[in-house]
């Protein structure tokens, strides 16, 4: 056996289990407790490793890349307070679906309620946020226990990809020595000859997974098309999901059936792409259905998460009609409680069998009135977003001059809602991914570099300085993981969602406690982590230096000077001009 020692059998054995499950990375967090593993992946030819010394940094740099890609990047850090770190990121990746895979070291049992340094209690840290959690034996050189270890792992991969996909936790206990120190009598000499199966495992995964998608009969679906057949109104409406929801030829396939508008959220997969060309694609939903008088569906169909829009929600909870959430996990995302089905099927495969029905297309005139006020909408965003220089002109610009393809990874707060009212759809290979999950502004850079390493395509980031702030460590990444993007700063000095919020007309504590002015320069940062920063004054310059730093190899960073309440008042009077012209 050419381990020399259990540790290093134990680890190798998990690496080895990992890429015949098709793990192809690995984000390592450098810790003493977790050296068998991080040795392990270091010399597995077929393992990516990224180094990231930051464990919150390195947690959501691997939930972009799985955000991406739909696999699993695995995550290995050391005991303590380096597993406590990669919480925040288990929580979006729970919450929004995303394949993750946590390996946390651990002190060995005798040293748990002891008092011994950097211990403390790992068996499920993450509580309900993970689709499985195990915590391993300590390491043996037994065959009955290597082949448990290898359909642990196995089982722990398949976990992170089922329905849904979500993050996984397997805890690891070591006991020294750490290091591939050779260790007399640790492994018997003949333990491979004796259990092949177990020391070397199989040509393949240990476990091989056949996985099969829930789809509904054809008993199941004659009433969801007889549905469909009798309603002259209909919607499609497609919120974030971590991959388009349905696939974009089976939103296609169904719209064009069935003539529904699709109402997509920019984290859809649907508000971007060649399908918009051939069905009706809205994205201006959040103004124009604001409280107005618009004849109400006859059917909903509804596809990922619940939009971003608050307006979209608000519109669709006052309907008084059917609504049909689609979720292959039978989970119940709608939280206005007025949707009547929850359809428990896989997304793509439902829209297929539906668009193969034969249904009677919806009212042109309904249909019209959509792509009408979508086409108006557009006129009047475009040419205000042209004329002043205010958070949301800088996100419709962002959406109009992105590259094809590209990837666009957008912040929570006021951007990812700016770009769902002011972006416009359009035939670009764009994808657009955010944290929706449970809408956090931590881990923004470092998601957004994970997303952007599975990629050769031109890497777009848009975030508020208080997202700069909170993962500033996430930069690292740029030279140490080998990554370029274009990261565009809307620096407005504090952030500016809580202008929307009632709590702004109580001043004090609204400045002090809420906006929270910090007065930073970001210039410096650039110095520090070995990049380009720009400042932009203007609409024109700022189009200026994008399409230079999307065009070219490097990171830059183009900074905007916005004014949040000003930029606020902008929102609430083109909004306004919105609604007189829908009125009119």
């Amino acid at each position: 056996m050419t381990a020399p020692n259990r540790n290093t059998l134990w680890a190798e054995s998990i690496v080895s289990e990992l890429v015949a499950n098709d793990v192809e990375s690995v984000c390592v967090a450098p810790g003493s407790r977790s050296t068998p593993l991080t040795v392990a992946v270091a010399d597995h030819p077929e393992i990516e490793v990224y180094s990231h010394l930051d464990e919150r940094s390195a947690a959501f740099f691997a939930l972009g890349r799985g955000r991406r890609t739909g696999e699993p990047t695995a995550l290995i850090c050391t005991s303590g307070t380096a597993a406590a770190n990669f919480h925040p990121a288990v929580m979006e990746a729970n919450e929004g679906r995303v394949p993750l895979l946590v390996l946390t070291a651990d002190r060995p049992p005798e040293l748990h309620d002891s008092g011994a340094n950097q211990t403390t209690d790992q068996q499920r840290l993450y509580g309900n946020a993970v689709r499985y959690d195990r915590t391993l034996p300590e390491p043996e050189a037994s065959a009955r226990k290597l082949r448990s270890l290898r359909v642990t792992v196995s089982r722990a991969v398949g976990a992170t990809t089922g329905t849904p996909p979500g993050p996984v936790h397997l805890n690891v206990p070591f006991r020294k020595p750490l290091e591939p120190t050779p260790v007399e009598g640790d492994i018997p000499e003949d333990f491979e000859q004796r259990h092949p199966l177990a020391a070397d495992g199989r040509d393949g995964p240990f476990v091989e997974r056949t996985v099969g998608e829930s789809q509904l009969s054809d008993q199941q679906i004659d009433p969801l098309a007889a549905a469909i057949d009798r309603a002259d109104r209909g919607l499609i409406v497609c919120g974030p999901a971590a991959r388009p929801t349905p696939s974009p030829d089976a939103l296609a396939a169904l719209a064009e059936q069935t003539g529904y508008p699709v109402l997509a959220d920019p984290l859809s997969g649907h508000r971007f792409g060649r399908h918009t060309a051939s069905i009706p694609i809205c994205g201006g939903y959040d103004s124009y259905l604001d409280g107005c008088e618009w004849p109400d569906p006859d059917i909903v169909l509804r596809f990922g998460a619940s939009p971003t829009s608050k307006n979209l929600r608000k519109y669709l909870a006052g309907t008084d009609t059917r609504q049909l959430v689609v979720d292959p996990a039978g989970g119940w995302r709608e939280a206005e409680f007025t949707a009547t089905d929850l359809v428990e099927a896989a997304p793509t495969p439902l829209a297929r069998a539906l668009a193969g029905q034969p249904v009677s297309s919806g009212l042109n005139s309904y249909r019209e009135r959509f792509t009408g006020t979508e086409q108006r909408y557009w006129e009047t965003v475009e040419t205000a977003c042209k004329k002043q220089w205010f958070e949301g002109a800088i996100l419709n610009r962002v959406a109009d001059l992105l590259p094809d393809p590209a990837t666009c990874f957008v912040s929570n707060s006021m951007p990812v809602r700016d770009l769902d009212r002011f972006g416009k759809p359009q035939d670009g290979e764009i994808t657009v991914l955010g944290n929706r999950g449970v809408s956090g502004i931590d881990g923004i850079i470092s998601t957004g570099l994970g997303a952007g390493s599975e990629t050769t395509e031109p890497l777009v980031i848009v975030l508020g300085d208080l997202a700069l702030y909170h993962d500033m460590n996430g930069l690292l990444a740029l030279q140490r993981c080998g990554v370029d993007a274009t990261i565009v700063l809307i620096d407005n000095d504090g952030g500016g969602i809580f202008h929307k919020l009632p709590i702004s007309q109580f001043d004090p504590p609204f400045t002090d406690q809420f906006l929270t002015p910090h007065g930073l320069d970001f210039a410096p940062v650039a110095d520090l982590y070995e990049f380009e920063y720009e400042t932009a004054a203007d609409l024109g310059e700022f189009a200026d230096l994008f399409e230079a730093s999307v065009g070219t190899a490097g990171s830059q960073i183009i900074s905007v000077q916005t004014d949040s309440e000003r930029s606020h008042r902008i929102r609430e009077q083109l909004h306004e001009q919105i609604l007189d012209e829908r009125s009119a």
